[in-house]
C-alpha cells in the first residue's frame, strides 16, 4: 500500500510567510493587526495569504467586532504530521526491500 502525503497542503505550508503564520497561530489566536505587527508584512499581502490558509481549511476564522481573528485547526496539522509518520513507517518496513534490476 502506497502511503499518500497531501501535496496541496503542503504547496500552502511551503510558503515562507504562510509558515511563519501558522507558527504565529500555533501559540496564541491573533486577529489581522497582531499578525501584520509579528510578521511586517502589508495588510493586503497578509489577507491574501490568510485567505488561502482558510481555503486550505489550516485556519478558521472568529469575528469579533470589527477585527477577525485565526486560529489554527490543529487536526489539519496533526493529520499532515500523521501522513508524514506514516511515510517514515513505509521507509522502515522497506528498508530491506530492493527491487532486483533487470
Amino acid at each position: 500500500m502506497m502511503t499518500s502525503v497531501d501535496t496541496d497542503l503542503i504547496r500552502v505550508l511551503a510558503d515562507p510567510l504562510r509558515l511563519q503564520i501558522v507558527t504565529l497561530l500555533a501559540n496564541e489566536t491573533l486577529c489581522t493587526t497582531h499578525l501584520v505587527e509579528e510578521t511586517g508584512a502589508r495588510q493586503t499581502n497578509l489577507s491574501n495569504h490568510l485567505r488561502v490558509l482558510r481555503e486550505a481549511g489550516v485556519v478558521e476564522t472568529e469575528p469579533c467586532g470589527r477585527y477577525t481573528y485565526y486560529k489554527l485547526r490543529p487536526d489539519v496539522i496533526a493529520s499532515l504530521a500523521g501522513q508524514f509518520a506514516d511515510l517514515a513507517e513505509s521507509a522502515r518496513n522497506a528498508a530491506d526491500n530492493k527491487r532486483a534490476c533487470p
